[in-house]
């Protein structure tokens, strides 16, 4: 369940007349999301009163980039470089170094309101400032309190500040945070950042570089809205959902509670009726607000017959309900409403005794999380919700339940939220903590001992109150499965205690909290070490055979891109292969985007040294599909037992880096995505690295029967050896051990290696699972790949309805594998790739004689198109769109 205000022209209907609801009166909310103008603060020396005068000259300011922060205005007029490109960040002033003056900005905004008739508001909202500000209306202060913290959504009341003319200027200074941190190297710099209730990256990590500004600015949406006397605030709905339920078959009862908060503004009582409407039905209480008071008040319980139910991705739908909240004072017309979208459902969390760490319940129905670990959608707070679409979808089609938002970040805006609910993506949102900063440990990087950086940060009221704002603007959405007090480290006690006994339970209380993310109360750490890991490449046996932390929050760093991906960020003189020798140090733009050549090394090597960048990016994509493959393949192989969850650190990069993504920061997905997308499927059919025992996972609710399993090997010259081709059947959420096909691959592959193919068909011969492997020789080298003949692939793409595309690639060779193909679409004259799109599969191996499909999704506007496939043994060609 999503709120959002969507405040538009409206009268409404005569059949809300039945429910006691008159005519609303004209209002709205819009954006004041262009037309800005700004200036370093320094330059003017004009005050707040005077440059808010629509009579003052901005005619020298420039155009300003709000929601935006400084930095992004500087690269829309072009004074810095893209700091995402090469070493340009490098070029551009860190605040550290050159105080806070310099990033100090106005930001003014001309725009046309006109007084409104008695008994309405005019309500200025700011849904985030990093860090504090002042704002003036008309040539009058507005915030008469202090408004600082990055987490703050605040409103003001400007109705008797606006112009009689309609004519109006909002002028704000954005000053930036006291304590920016020196960007030393450290994970969060010298740790200073965390002094502030902001984003704590900003100093820079081991998989980011510092952002100059800090970010700095008006980050978030400006608005305004039109109310009556009664302004309606952060209703909350509350779906209960009993018993263990199945996406399918007629649904017991669901109950709702609903909340809201009313704002009386006027000198005199109001009297009135505060309505929840869902599903068709209306549940109501009659009020009366006193003067000058903001109450929360309750409405009876709305039970919903036969709910459609929210479900997590691959498990059910994710049906979503529109419902609204309104206040009507007696006699009178509508004062103010919100609307929403609510999700029916319920999470349960429980203690697994067997793995010794928690486990989630979606229904009653209990999951096995596959989750990512996210940052943040835009280093520089570019967001926009065409890109949290895209990103959440992309999460999604990785076949992952869950999104963990990392504590040194912030609490994801709604419109990312949205995207959850829409896709199916559980939350695991952390509050603004991490061990790194907040002295977890002893760290020569650090400006302060660990005593000092655990009282961070400096404000500790700010925090709490940040916390609760946030908690109110996101409790509704039903992706939002839980809480927790900071990445690796919990607040200091007189945050965790308030946090976790009053203001979660009187606000949410709905969700498990965890103190922080490691933590024991999650996932028992009887192994010792910090709780997280093991992070970089590894062995695939590593994930099979050696136990790691029971619902581990954070494993696994991967994801160079190929080389279409890297050229974006990467200058074409620095654009080599980044290692020749063992002892060879990478080039220093490699580095500085945070490529991890020792792990690579050594994974890419068996394959043959690469020749050139082309063929590196190739060899890195095999490495990366085999390694998020045989991840979530070796947990999935001891859930219930082992295990109740894994969470993928990360899968996705806020900027241009080359350390765990599935995907680049242009929205480009590399084979780590389809690696993880194949091993992480609901049903899955895959093989253990060690002894070679085919196994089956069922992640769904229900016992799968009659399947089919063909099993079938082949050497690298194409030679087919039938292992197997038998019915099976496995159990609702559970696993399966089928037989051993180690010494057939050893045999078949001593010398140059070998494939294998599995699938799973159901009792219509579709396939349920399709996994490929493929094997090196004794020795560890994949030798057979480097005298593989080029394949003999018949492209055929035709345009399906709307946006979609089906490429099917028929091998019509005897023998030969095409192996290891990407398929992309591009324009077709610049031969670009068309981003997003989206791929049903990708870094397809296709066995002789035999056809795949692959369905891709974009929207490519005008642009004329092409598909392009290129794989190991198939040269690259464009292919025609029929």
């Amino acid at each position: 369940m999503y709120s959002f205000k969507q405040k538009i022209k409206l009268a409404l209907t005569a059949c809300l007349l039945s429910t006691g609801i008159l005519p609303v009166i004209a209002q709205q909310s819009y954006e004041l999301n262009q037309g800005w103008k700004c200036t370093k603060a320094n330059t003017v020396q004009a005050s707040g009163t005077q440059i808010s005068s629509p009579q003052f000259d901005l005619s020298a300011w420039k155009p300003a980039v709000v929601p935006g922060t400084v930095l992004t205005t500087q690269l829309a007029n072009k004074e810095i470089p893209d700091p995402f490109y090469g070493l340009n960040n490098e070029k551009i002033p860190d605040i550290y170094h050159v105080g806070k003056e310099y990033y100090t900005y106005w930001f003014v905004k001309d725009f046309e309101e006109k007084k409104p008739a008695s008994g309405e508001k005019v309500w200025l909202k700011f849904r985030g400032i990093n860090y504090s500000c002042e704002i003036f209306v008309n040539g009058q202060k507005v915030n008469k309190e202090p408004f600082e913290g990055m987490f703050l959504r605040k409103v003001f009341d400007i109705t008797n500040l606006l112009a009689s003319n309609g004519k109006n200027r909002l002028a704000v200074i954005v000053y930036p945070s006291n304590s920016p941190g020196n960007p030393n190297g450290g994970q969060g710099g010298d740790g200073t950042i965390a002094k502030n209730v902001a984003i704590q990256y900003t100093a820079g990590w081991d998989w980011i570089r510092p952002i100059r500004d800090r970010n700095t600015g008006i980050w978030d949406k400006v608005q305004i809205e039109k109310t009556g006397l009664v302004n309606l605030k952060d209703p909350h709905v509350i779906t209960l959902v009993s018993g263990v339920r199945t996406p399918e078959g007629l649904q017991q009862p669901a109950t709702v509670k609903t909340t809201a908060e009313l704002e009386n503004t006027s000198d005199s009582p109001v009297s009135g009726v505060l309505s929840f409407k869902l599903n068709g039905q209306t549940v109501s209480e009659k009020l009366t607000l006193p003067a000058k008071s903001s109450k929360t008040y309750k409405i009876k319980d709305l039970i919903v017959n036969n709910p459609k139910l929210w479900w997590p991705a691959g498990y059910g739908p994710q049906n979503l309900y529109d419902a609204e909240f309104s206040f009507t004072p007696n006699g009178q017309k509508v004062s103010d409403f919100e609307k929403l979208q609510v999700g029916i459902r319920e999470i349960q969390t429980s203690w697994n005794t067997t793995t010794q760490s928690r486990q989630i319940a979606v229904n009653g129905q209990k999951i096995f999380i596959k989750g990512g670990n996210w940052i943040i959608s835009d280093a520089m707070l570019r967001f926009s919700k065409e890109r949290y679409d895209a990103e959440i979808r992309y999460h999604r089609d990785m076949n992952l339940n869950l999104i963990r938002i990392w504590g040194g970040a912030l609490v994801e805006r709604p419109e990312f939220y949205e995207a959850c609910d829409k896709y199916g993506l559980l939350v695991f949102q952390d509050f603004w903590m991490s061990g790194d900063c907040n002295g977890r440990w002893i760290d020569p990087m650090k400006k302060e001992d660990q005593w000092t950086r655990r009282k961070y940060p400096d404000n500790h009221p700010l925090f709490l109150e940040s916390a609760a704002d946030m908690i109110k603007m996101v409790r509704n959405f039903p992706s939002l499965a839980m809480w927790c007090g900071g990445n690796e480290i919990t607040p200091p006690e007189d945050i965790l205690v308030p946090l976790r006994d009053k203001i979660l339970p009187e606000l949410d209380g709905t969700r498990w909290f965890v103190d922080y993310s490691n933590s024991d109360a999650m996932s028992y750490n009887f192994l010792g070490g910090n709780g997280d890991g093991p992070y970089g490449i590894q062995p695939l046996e590593v994930f099979w055979q050696q136990r790691t932390f029971p619902f581990n929050s954070e494993v696994g760093s991967v994801g160079t891109g190929d080389y279409e991906s890297l050229k974006r960020f990467i200058p074409e003189e620095n654009l080599k292969v980044p290692y020749h020798n063992t002892g060879t140090k990478p080039d220093t733009v490699w580095t500085y985007h945070t490529y991890t050549g020792v792990g690579y090394n050594q994974f890419i090597d068996p394959y043959g040294k690469p020749k050139d960048i082309k063929d590196f990016g190739l060899k890195a994509q095999l490495v990366n599909y085999d390694q998020y493959r045989g991840l979530m393949e070796g947990f999935s192989a001891h859930q219930w037992d082992w295990y109740t969850g894994v969470i993928i650190w990360k899968t996705q990069n806020p900027w241009t880096a080359m350390r765990g993504q599935m995907y680049d920061y242009y929205l480009d997905p590399n084979a780590c995505l389809y690696g993880l997308r194949s091993g992480s499927e609901l049903v899955h059919i895959m093989a253990n690295p060690i002894d070679g025992m085919l196994m089956m996972v069922n992640n769904d609710f229900t016992a799968k029967r009659n399947l089919m399993l063909v099993a079938t090997a082949y050497d690298t010259k194409g030679n087919s050896k039938l292992i197997t081709k038998v019915f099976t059947y496995i159990e609702a959420t559970s696993i399966k051990k089928i037989l051993s096909v180690k010494n057939i691959l050893d045999e078949l592959g001593a010398k140059d290696g070998s494939f294998l193919s599995l699938q799973l068909l159901d009792e219509n011969q579709k396939i349920v699972s399709d996994n490929f492997y493929w094997y090196p020789n004794a020795e560890g080298k994949y030798s057979g790949l480097q005298t593989m003949p080029t394949a003999n692939v018949e492209v055929v793409a035709k345009r399906l309805s709307g946006d979609k595309i089906e490429v099917s690639l028929t091998n019509k060779d005897e023998k030969t594998i095409a192996f290891f193909n990407r398929v992309s679409l591009v324009n077709s004259q610049s031969k670009e790739r068309i981003l997003p799109t989206f791929y049903d599969d990708n870094y397809v191996s296709i066995t002789p004689k035999t056809t795949k499909k692959v369905v891709l999704e974009a929207k490519a506007g005008t642009q004329p198109t092409q598909i392009s496939i290129e794989g190991w043994n198939l040269p690259i060609r464009y292919i025609d769109i029929k």
